[in-house]
């Protein structure tokens, strides 16, 4: 990605109230998590919502080590539906929301698309603080390449990396509109400013990251 459209795209994320760091690699997204977010929330309770590009942290394990602060969990293996169900609600309770998102425009706007709704009610509303890890990789032109985005490459890849599900474009690699009931595409969110102002903070990432 050009430096160019990495430093416009973090002028229009600020301007849009998001608190903005930049990263040259994951390890580095790591330490300023820790330095310039974790530290100085101090949560008592964090949780996240599914992020191929926050785990490539590997910031989870460490807050898992960490007795001054609990790790909401909503994807334990062998949870049952009804308690991944209640675990959820709680995250929109915790301290800090973590997460990824499926693009970002050079206008410094989030587009999401989610199957159950967690990850992007935990963005919208709830938690007091949300942290982004988000790759170069994920920076579009516009809205409408967003969508294009998530619709051919984001959404299909993910719902062909859940093996226990069984959608139309597993197989087509494409969003086909489906009727599904394992269809991933059921919430789409459009996050144009921070509220409060810099509650949600980015971590760009200068990586490929992520679906």
């Amino acid at each position: 990605m050009e430096k160019e459209i990495i430093i416009r795209t973090i002028k229009a994320l600020e301007s849009n109230h998001f608190e903005v760091y930049y990263a040259e690699n994951r390890e580095e997204a790591k330490e300023i998590f820790f330095k310039e977010i974790f530290e100085k929330i101090k949560p008592a309770t964090v949780s996240w919502g599914d992020s191929m590009t926050m785990k490539a942290t590997s910031v989870l394990d460490e807050i898992a080590n960490n007795p001054e602060c609990i790790l909401i969990r909503t994807f334990q293996e062998g949870y049952s539906r009804a308690q991944k169900t209640y675990w959820r609600r709680q995250a929109l309770h915790a301290d800090l929301f973590l997460t990824g998102t499926n693009a970002l425009t050079r206008q410094g706007q989030l587009v999401n698309i989610d199957m159950v709704g967690n990850r992007v009610a935990g963005l919208t509303f709830g938690p007091e603080h949300v942290a982004l890890f988000i790759g170069t990789n994920k920076i579009v032109e516009n809205i409408e390449q967003a969508m294009e985005r998530i619709r051919t490459v984001a959404a299909p890849l993910n719902a062909i990396r859940h093996t226990n599900l069984h959608t139309p474009c597993q197989k087509t690699k494409t969003c086909m509109n489906c009727q599904s009931a394992d269809r991933i595409c059921n919430t789409w969110t459009i996050t144009e400013k921070s509220f409060p102002r810099k509650r949600v903070k980015i971590i760009l990432i200068n990586e490929s990251l992520g679906l």
